[in-house]
Order: structure tokens, then sequence, then C-alpha cells
């Protein structure tokens, strides 16, 4: 119960952007997360 609580609090993640598989091979997004920089998340969608 406790983690279905604090799930948009505690557990929350905030992406830097959201591609699919297909536009992480693009040069641009291999770009951006190959710097790897502090904050900066992507999220792989695989169905997207």
């Amino acid at each position: 119960q406790r983690v279905a609580d604090e799930i948009t609090t505690t557990f929350a993640s905030h992406y830097t952007c959201e591609i699919s598989l297909a536009e992480m091979l693009t040069q641009a997004h291999l770009e951006g997360y190959a710097k790897q920089a502090t904050g900066e998340k992507y999220l792989v969608t695989p169905n997207a």
C-alpha cells in the first residue's frame, strides 16, 4: 500500500524525452542520450 500511495511522489521519475526503439537510432537522439548528463533521462518505449 505504501508504494501505491507514493507512486507520484517518492517513486516519481521525470524524463527528458520519450522515444521509440526506432527513434533511439536517429543521430539526434543518439547524441542526446550518449552524453549521459546529470538529470537527463530518456524513456524508451518499445511498443511505440
